[in-house]
């Protein structure tokens, strides 16, 4: 039984999740106490009891603790099973943290799974949709995984309702990354949207941000979108692609009162903050890409933008489920450079 401790580290719900998706990889039962133990509302909200049932039902787990405002869980997973799956999140919570808790285990059963997910697309403090398709999915295809993804609904906070369908197939081959110089700058793409709203507010927010890339990259094109929901929204989000090969993505989200134009210098911000270092992937990457380049044989290496605390949360879990060796060159909040290496299942 591995025992973890909810409030290590920033004490949120990725403590909870790496070790959900730990313990179905390995098959090592988890108890996981004071869960969000930092956080105003502590204990499993609606999005991390998603997570827990979701692993529960791909492993056939016997499972505690899986009710709402829980503190503890005990899980004792058995093997992954491949098959076809729903899972809800009746509140605006964020349905790709609970595609990335099942997606490496899935990864592993024996044949393709096909996901239906609902619950928010497009909320704070989480990957939105478009970061999943257009910069996590990428970068773990070419670790070898593979994945197909398909957004038919938004879910915009507070109202939920989102719907996304995601096909998982077991990898063919699996390699180590390494990306310690991203290289020039050849584009930046990016995308923005509204849901159940007009169009030129995604033009305004267009605009903005191509305003003050111009003289950043003058092969910057970004599209404006209209997409299905049953809530208003916006939302703006830029990838700045190098010739490494490599990528970063930075979102922002609308929010009653917050004009366009905020929205677009959001983003921006957040995108020249990382081009004035020399970090080869974004810090929320740098979180995602862990667990993955962990259960890859060989040795990976990538610098980052930040370090932020949720990767040092994530080295700690890690290693207490498998024998990786990860070593972390760089201070906390500044740039830094991560080793990585992984081991066979």
């Amino acid at each position: 039984m591995i025992e973890i401790d909810g409030a290590y580290g920033e004490g949120g719900g990725q403590v909870l999740r790496s070790s959900l998706t730990l313990s179905a990889l390995t098959g090592k039962p988890v108890t996981i106490r004071n869960i969000r133990a930092n956080r105003s509302k502590p204990g499993l909200r609606p999005q991390h009891l998603a997570a827990v049932n979701a692993i529960a039902k791909i492993t056939q787990a016997q499972v505690e603790g899986n009710e709402l405002n829980s503190n503890e869980v005990f899980l004792t997973p058995n093997k992954v099973v491949a098959g076809d799956y729903k899972f809800d999140i009746p509140t605006a919570g964020a349905l790709s943290l609970v595609l990335q808790t099942v997606f490496l285990p899935l990864s592993f059963a024996k044949s393709k799974s096909y996901i239906t997910l609902t619950g928010g697309t497009h909320v704070p403090w989480s990957p939105i949709w478009d970061y999943i398709q257009a910069c996590w999915l990428p970068v773990m295809t070419s670790l070898g995984f593979r994945g197909d993804t398909q957004l038919e609904i938004a879910g915009f906070y507070p109202r939920g309702g989102g719907r996304a369908q995601v096909d998982i197939l077991p990898p063919k081959s699996l390699k180590p990354l390494v990306c310690l110089e991203r290289g020039d700058l050849l584009r930046i793409e990016g995308w923005s949207g509204v849901a159940t709203l007009d169009l030129s507010i995604a033009k305004r927010q267009k605009h903005q941000a191509l305003r003050r890339l111009y003289e950043v990259c003058r092969n910057t094109k970004i599209k404006t979108v209209q997409v299905p929901s049953i809530g208003k929204g916006t939302f703006i989000l830029l990838k700045a692609v190098f010739s490494s090969g490599s990528c970063a993505c930075y979102s922002a989200l609308g929010a009653p009162g917050k004009r366009a134009e905020m929205v677009a210098d959001e983003v921006v911000d957040q995108l020249l903050s990382f081009l004035g270092t020399d970090g080869c992937i974004d810090h929320y990457m740098a979180d995602q890409i862990l667990l993955p380049l962990s259960v890859i044989p060989g040795k990976s290496a990538f610098s980052t933008s930040i370090l932020s605390q949720h990767v040092l949360t994530n080295v700690q879990i890690i290693q207490k489920f498998l024998p990786v060796r990860i070593n972390v060159t760089g201070r906390i909040k500044t740039p830094g450079t991560v080793e990585v290496e992984g081991v066979r299942l």
